[in-house]
């Protein structure tokens, strides 16, 4: 005898909503606290903590705390918003997988990861048209370039909004 078809599509779907949780955290994780926001080649990069430049003498990576400004502090702020609320979902999810009743929804997960793919997407729109005063004192912004961590940020916006929708509409059968 084998399992019932909707009990094998549930466990894939569960496995999948799982996957795509921990992917997406991991990526918000390393947007958060990578060194590569906004980048000017192979000799300056900035971040959300940090402005570094690249050292020829020694080859090395010589770094300083980013200029606080009240754009830059939002933006950190919300970052890690976002990581604190998808990990609270993730551990809220993996507790109502073992204690929900039957036919319970997750809507308490699927929130706190929507409040997550909010939380991130006002964090890029932020640096996105105050980059200007956050990168304050650095030289010439029309020189450099988003860095890789500001992409990944924006990758995780969608994914965080469709896990969390995923969660809302997602219903608890075995």
């Amino acid at each position: 005898m084998g399992r019932p078809a909707g009990s094998t599509k549930m466990a894939f779907l569960l496995m999948s909503v799982t996957v795509l949780h921990l992917v997406t955290l991991a990526m918000l994780f390393i947007a958060t606290m990578e060194k590569s926001w906004w980048s000017w080649g192979d000799v300056e990069n900035t971040d959300l903590w940090y402005k570094c430049m690249f050292d020829n003498s020694s080859e090395t990576w010589l770094c300083a705390s980013a200029s606080e400004s009240e754009w830059l502090q939002s933006v950190q702020a919300l970052m890690i918003l976002s990581v604190v609320l998808s990990s609270i979902s993730f551990m809220v999810f993996l507790g109502q997988l073992f204690t929900m009743s039957k036919g319970g929804l997750f809507y308490f997960t699927g929130l706190c990861q929507l409040f997550a793919g909010f939380a991130a997407f006002a964090a890029v729109l932020i640096f996105t048209f105050q980059r200007k005063e956050i990168l304050q004192d650095i030289r010439e912004l029309e020189m450099g370039r988003f860095g890789f961590c500001y992409i990944l940020a924006w990758v995780c916006v969608p994914l965080l909004l469709v896990s969390g929708a995923l969660y809302v509409h997602l219903r608890k059968r075995a």
